[in-house]
């Protein structure tokens, strides 16, 4: 039998099939009739039928590490699987979808096991643990990261960029809330009103510092910088401090603070916001309308339906003067002090505010500004020194 006649039978037989039953498939047919391939047999929108491939696992997240300081080290975790989410835990337990969900680079300086999972799209199974096991034997109270803010990287005789491998920038008018006046420029903006040549944060190529700088270009346009530390750098418990020397004129807003990894999965205030150090006009008015005029910075907490904070006002205090402001975290407790951890102010636990606490759900980034205005300060006025310049000589972290 030749083949062009072999493949007339066939399709012959084929056709007797589907008019035995409309309802069996050509491919169906051409099985029961051991006829091997078929043409209109593949899945196509003929009618045939489809083969759904089976799944596969995401890959296994990778762990990779930079050293910081004495042993720590900043942790990055990665994934090879488009659209994987990661998610990890660091007390050996075997990482669930509903774990710590990974947003940014964290530092590790404690003995501990991370342990770490990629969750994919729909069609993609989940990847194997990827585990790693740290043991750095910090002892407590040791700096183990910190920007000491030298005077080396990109800029000018005058200008030195702020580290970009740990600060990146929120920028724009009013950008973050608050009614403030200013806009917020990052390094090299030539967006206007920010002026490349005039930066708003730079570090001092001869004096080492930090400045953050509010300045007033015309009327009543203001800018300045706020300066993070978000999807760079981050971590979990510690004791944290920067010394600082604040700007005193009317209406300016220097802050030293924090805010949850988690913020663009759990917006603020479910984030947790931790201010290590705010300061309005050193010649405010009297607390609830007691006693003299007094400077004051003050350090507060904020979550979902969870506020406090109180101001420090020490006989003599000046922020104009340098100061340090720091924070000892721990598990279930926060606390705020002033040149020295032992001199704590103000300390916050679960039990001792109302509302849900949100500092023991994961890392937090850091955020150092100048704002501008605002519903706090109010606006400048006459008085009002431009340029005003925040200083930043460090910021540390400690192990505890």
């Amino acid at each position: 039998m030749t083949i062009k006649n072999a493949m007339l039978m066939q399709f012959a037989i084929l056709n007797k099939a589907r008019h035995f039953s409309r309802t069996l498939s050509c491919c169906a047919a051409a099985f029961l009739l051991g006829i091997a391939t078929v043409a209109g047999c593949s899945g196509s929108s003929s009618g045939g039928t489809t083969t759904t491939p089976p799944e596969q696992p995401a890959a296994t997240p990778s762990i990779a590490t930079a050293a910081a300081q004495n042993g720590a080290v900043v942790v990055t975790l990665s994934d090879a699987t488009a659209g994987a989410t990661i998610y990890y835990t660091t007390d050996g337990t075997t990482p669930t979808e509903t774990s710590l969900q990974y947003i940014a680079p964290f530092l590790v300086s404690s003995n501990l096991t991370l342990k770490a999972i990629a969750a994919a799209p729909p069609g993609t199974l989940n990847s194997t643990v990827a585990t790693q096991a740290f043991s750095p034997n910090i002892a407590s109270g040791t700096l183990v990261w910190s920007d000491e803010f030298t005077n080396t990287g990109a800029g000018s005789s005058a200008y030195v960029q702020p580290n970009p491998s740990t600060w990146t920038y929120d920028t724009g008018t009013d950008c973050c809330g608050n009614s403030e006046l200013e806009t917020y420029c990052a390094w090299a903006s030539t967006t206007g009103p920010c002026n490349p040549s005039s930066p708003n944060a730079y570090v001092g190529a001869t004096d080492g510092y930090l400045h953050v700088v509010a300045e007033n270009p015309s009327g009543t346009v203001y800018t300045s910088a706020r300066l993070k530390s978000q999807g760079l750098f981050s971590f979990q418990y510690g004791r944290i401090e920067a010394r600082m020397m604040l700007p005193e004129s009317q209406g300016m807003w220097p802050a030293f603070w924090m805010l949850g990894d988690n913020i663009t999965i759990n917006p603020w205030p479910a984030c947790g916001e931790s201010d290590i150090m705010e300061h309005i006009d050193g010649s405010n008015p009297p607390i609830n309308g007691v006693g003299p005029g007094y400077d004051w910075v003050q350090s507060s907490v904020h979550g979902t339906n969870l506020n406090g904070g109180a101001p420090y006002t020490a006989t003599g205090f000046s922020a104009a003067a340098w100061h340090t402001y720091g924070m000892i975290w721990t598990k279930g407790q926060v606390q705020f002090y002033i040149d020295s951890p032992t001199n704590i102010y103000e300390t916050f636990t679960p039990t001792s505010i109302s509302g849900t606490w949100p500092f023991d759900q994961g890392p937090m980034f850091i955020i150092l500004n100048l704002a501008v205005g605002g519903t706090w300060p109010g606006s400048p006025n006459s008085s009002t020194v431009f340029p005003s310049t925040m200083l930043v000589d460090y910021v540390r972290i400690y192990s505890n």
